[in-house]
């Protein structure tokens, strides 16, 4: 049976629809590792928690 799908879906719930349908739930610790190190770059270059970001590494 397949569902109407809505033509307005965000990124994130056209990505849950992928890994629901395809069965791929090997991506999920990728695409959160992905997101995590994108967010500590862009904390890294222009926030107060510059110093403490560098201080991890």
């Amino acid at each position: 049976m397949v569902k109407k799908q809505s033509k307005n879906k965000s990124l994130l719930g056209e990505l849950w629809a992928f890994l629901k349908v395809r069965k791929a739930w090997w991506l999920t610790p990728i695409i959160v590792l992905l997101i995590i190190v994108g967010l500590l770059i862009i904390f890294g270059q222009s926030s107060a928690l510059s110093p403490f970001i560098y201080a991890l590494f």
